[in-house]
């Protein structure tokens, strides 16, 4: 697809959709001073273009569900089929095809032990194309959801107008999903700015039990937004996921340090040879170089890099992508 360019106007709707995700288009308007019309166009343009989807999502700690990042190593010429036949999972995000297209890496989000049992001991091994597997449990995320790629255009007057961000302490409580939480979450991850007339439409209830519902299931940690965008349309086209192994006592500490860094709008702790996982987005392959051999390398934490350059995305946060897309 053409990559849309993004002007000032665009810049300051992404991050204004970063801080408060289902935003009235009114309301947006007003905020990046254009009309209704032009904000609503400009969306649309973006969706079209740039690949721009804010997506609902479950966080899977508190519910009791885990995820996993899954790398597959593949015969010669079957990477294609595997990470089709993966997309079309309900609990795949991030399909994506790696290492030269050798390897196919996805994230899988398994609700019960039964479940990830049927993939990672049936499913997967069953194919004769998957030469070897590694399954990583995702055991904590670093990435802010401020990436300041995304979060750099509004004026701290303008952020002013917007609802602080909701402070959260750490509960490990696992909460419980009824039937009503997930037929409203599956149209949220479907799309997370299907408006509240639509939503009430589809779940029989009123708008005010929608907005409760969002609001409470937000409040409790369950539910977050996902802004997700083609790194194209934001100038970049090096895109790589590092496998990073970090002395065990420095953990924590180096995992948030690569967490802040403006190229690394991913970062998770995982098991595995590897104790740490990032996505890293650069401009080209000299900011990646400049990157790997300065920023990064000179944390102290960091004893090996390996670097596994993605070279497509079939399937992205929860969308599956045309065949010319990226």
């Amino acid at each position: 697809m053409e990559i849309a360019t993004l002007d000032t106007v665009d810049r300051q709707i992404l991050h204004a959709l970063v801080v408060e995700p289902r935003i009235a288009f009114r309301t947006l308007a007003e905020l990046v001073g254009v009309s209704d019309q032009t904000a609503a166009r400009r969306y649309r343009r973006l969706r079209e273009s740039a690949g721009l989807r804010v997506l609902g999502r479950v966080n899977g700690e508190r519910v009791g569900w885990t995820d996993w990042l899954v790398r597959l190593r593949c015969t010669p010429g079957s990477t294609g089929a595997i990470a089709a036949a993966l997309t079309r999972r309900v609990d795949t995000r991030w399909v994506q095809l790696a290492s030269g297209g050798t390897e196919v890496v996805c994230v899988v989000q398994a609700r019960t032990a039964e479940q990830r049992d049927a993939l990672f001991l049936e499913g997967i091994p069953n194919s004769r194309r998957v030469v070897h597997i590694s399954a990583h449990s995702l055991l904590r995320t670093f990435s802010s959801p401020t990436w300041p790629v995304f979060t750099s255009a509004l004026t701290d007057a303008q952020l002013d107008r917007l609802p602080p961000p909701i402070a959260r302490e750490r509960d490990d409580t696992v909460l419980a999903l009824d039937a009503d939480d997930e037929q409203l979450l599956s149209h949220l991850a479907h799309d997370g700015r299907t408006s509240t007339a639509q939503l009430a439409a589809a779940t029989g209830w009123h708008e005010s039990s929608v907005r409760r519902r969002i609001s409470g299931l937000c409040d409790s940690g369950v539910l977050y937004f996902d802004l997700d965008l083609d790194e194209h349309a934001l100038g970049m086209t090096s895109n790589s996921l590092l496998w990073i192994s970090a002395r065990p006592d420095r953990l924590d500490e180096t995992a948030r340090a690569v967490a802040r860094h403006p190229e690394a709008p991913f970062v998770a702790a995982v098991t595995g040879s590897s104790n740490l996982v990032a996505n890293v987005v650069c401009r080209n392959e000299r900011h990646l170089y400049d990157y790997l051999s300065g920023t990064l390398g000179r944390l102290p934490g960091i004893r090996a890099i390996e670097t596994a350059p993605l070279i497509r995305t079939v399937k992205r946060a929860g969308s599956v992508l045309r065949p010319n897309a990226t």
